[in-house]
C-alpha cells in the first residue's frame, strides 16, 4: 500500500464524508462547482481518491453528490444491491493497495429494488425476478435468510432490516474474500464501514461496529 506523508486517516476521510452529506442534505453541496476543466486536466496524471465507495448502481444514489465530493475524490464501485462478487473485491483491492485509499464504506440505501426483489423471491418462492438479477438475488436471499425466522411474512418488517443486514454481509465478503483487506485493516492502514443512505431524507447513516473477520 502507497505511503503518502499527506494520506489523511480513516477517520479523517470518515468525518469529511459525514460533513460532505450533511451539506448534501441542507442543500449547499458544491462539488459540482469544482469539476473545472483545470481540475479534469491535473488528474490525468494519476488519481489519489479518499475513500472507496461500493454502492448500489440505482440512479438515485450517485456517491459523488450524495457526499458533496469533487472529481478525483471517490473510487466509486456501483453493482445493483451493492453486493461482494470477486471483481468487486479486486476493485477494492486496488484501491486500497496501488491507490493508498483508507476507507472503504459499503453504502446500501432505502428503497432498493434488488433487496425487494430478493424479499419478495424468499416469500413467494415462485414469484419471478428479472433474469438478469437472478445472481444478485440470489446473493441477497443468503445474507436476509435469517431474518425470516424473526418476521416470518412481514415484507415491510423485512424490507426494512434487509438493506442493513445485506450492507453487513458486503461487509463480511470483503474481509473474508481478500487477504489484501483484512490484513490491511488489521494493520490500521484501511478502515471498512456499512452505512445506508435514506431516499427520502438524503441522510446516510454509518454503521461502525467492527465486523469479525476470519482470522488469516
Amino acid at each position: 500500500m502507497p505511503h503518502h506523508p499527506d494520506t489523511p486517516t480513516p477517520e479523517a476521510v470518515l468525518a469529511l464524508l459525514r460533513e460532505g452529506n450533511d451539506r448534501f442534505v441542507a442543500g449547499s453541496g458544491s462539488a459540482g462547482a469544482e469539476w473545472t476543466p483545470a481540475l479534469r486536466k491535473a488528474l490525468v496524471a494519476g488519481q489519489r481518491p479518499v475513500a472507496t465507495v461500493l454502492g448500489c448502481a440505482d440512479s438515485r444514489v450517485p456517491a459523488e453528490l450524495v457526499f458533496d465530493q469533487g472529481l478525483g475524490s471517490l473510487f466509486v464501485i456501483r453493482v445493483a444491491g451493492n453486493i461482494v462478487a470477486p471483481s468487486q473485491i479486486g476493485s477494492v483491492e486496488f484501491a486500497a493497495e496501488r491507490l493508498g485509499v483508507p476507507l472503504v464504506v459499503v453504502l446500501g440505501h432505502s428503497g432498493c429494488g434488488a433487496i425487494e426483489a430478493a424479499v419478495d423471491a424468499a416469500l413467494d418462492p415462485n414469484a419471478e425476478s428479472p433474469h438478469g438479477l437472478f445472481p444478485i438475488v440470489s446473493r441477497i436471499q443468503a445474507a436476509i435468510a435469517p431474518l425470516l425466522r424473526e418476521h416470518g411474512q412481514d415484507r415491510a418488517a423485512l424490507l426494512h432490516r434487509a438493506v442493513m443486514v445485506n450492507v453487513r454481509a458486503s461487509l463480511a465478503q470483503l474481509r473474508e474474500g481478500s487477504d489484501v483487506i483484512r490484513d490491511l485493516e488489521n494493520g490500521g492502514r484501511l478502515r471498512i464501514v456499512g452505512a445506508e443512505y435514506d431516499l427520502e431524507t438524503g441522510r446516510v447513516s454509518f454503521e461502525e461496529r467492527p465486523v469479525s473477520a476470519r482470522p488469516g
